[in-house]
């Protein structure tokens, strides 16, 4: 069956096929957050962003595919040595973006090694200024400083450093011995100031409670005494009105007994044996005076001189004996 195919037909296919093989070699296709650097005969030719292109086969090439996320580097720890002749090891974080990349493709040969040789040198530059106490103190002002004076060197190479981070700082080990027990001291320090704090507000508390109780039992003494006086207060008023009544029922009572009286116009004997009746109520008291009414001491006159006359008589006129039987 091949035999009557025409041999230029067939070289014609061959070509075809050729041409579309290598346009699809030379279709590219660039993604989100990529660039590509395009070279034409070695030189520089363009930065290709996102879409398709077609690249010229055997002329022109994609010479260095570049991210541009943002991208993270954590450079193994570096011996530096502080002011105060210490030897501390540092772990840097570096943050950076390529912003340009043609300056990433020829600026500077093998970017990353770069970076790093220049943050070990910032770093030493910037902690051989500063003694341990501070370089473990001033965290924030070493990352700005650092970024400032990285993201300057790095602008020739495309490169923006958007921050540098100190991840550790570790001393010798005998001088972490000591601030360990320096900060143990600390704490111990704080624990006691903490406790002696506690008990003086306990105290407080405690002296504050028994102020309280004071004052509160004082006005229960005071409340329990006006009390009292108010009772005593009110059981002498009771005894006086009490006796007050009795005092309005006896003359009550003798008043009535002046009205019968008076009702009933008794004798002028009746009169007397009553004004004797008193009389004699009033010699049997206590009183060592007696102011006797004139009436009475003219009974008294009369009944004196009934006895005397009978005290005459009576030895005349003996008393009869009667004989014994």
């Amino acid at each position: 069956m091949f035999d009557f195919i025409n041999p230029a037909t067939i070289i014609v296919i061959i070509l075809v096929i050729f041409i579309l093989v290598i346009l699809a070699k030379n279709i590219i296709v660039v993604q989100q957050s990529k660039a590509y650097v395009i070279e034409r005969l070695g030189a520089f030719q363009a930065v290709w962003g996102v879409g398709i292109h077609l690249k010229i086969p055997f002329i022109e090439r994609v010479a260095k595919a570049v991210s541009l996320k943002e991208q993270v580097v954590d450079f193994p720890p570096q011996p530096v040595i502080t002011k105060d002749n210490v030897t501390i090891q540092i772990d840097t974080v570096l943050y950076f973006q390529i912003t340009d990349p043609k300056l990433y493709a020829y600026g500077v040969e093998n970017p990353m090694s770069a970076i790093e040789n220049l943050t070990a040198t910032t770093l030493r530059n910037i902690i051989g200024d500063l003694e341990l106490d501070q370089s473990l103190t001033s965290r924030d002002h070493i990352n700005g400083q650092m970024r400032s004076i990285l993201d300057e060197a790095t602008d020739p190479w495309g490169i923006k450093v958007n921050r540098v981070e100190l991840k550790n700082i570790m001393p010798p080990r005998d001088i972490q011995d000591s601030m360990e027990k320096q900060m143990r001291a600390e704490r111990e320090r704080r624990e006691a100031i903490l406790q002696a704090e506690g008990q003086k507000q306990s105290q407080i508390l405690v002296a504050e409670g028994e102020k309280q109780a004071a004052i509160l039992q004082a006005d229960a003494a005071k409340q329990a005494a006006i009390l009292k006086a108010e009772g005593e207060k009110q059981a002498k008023i009771l005894q006086a009105e009490a006796e007050a009544t009795a005092i309005l029922k006896v003359q009550q009572a003798t008043a009535d007994a002046i009205r019968l009286i008076n009702e009933a116009d008794p004798s002028e004997g009746v009169l007397t044996i009553k004004a004797l009746e008193a009389f004699q109520a009033a010699a049997d008291g206590k009183a060592t005076k007696i102011i006797i009414p004139s009436e009475i001491q003219g009974i008294a006159g009369l009944a004196a001189g009934v006895k005397g006359v009978w005290d005459a008589v009576e030895p005349k006129n003996p008393p009869r004996t009667v004989p014994k039987q």
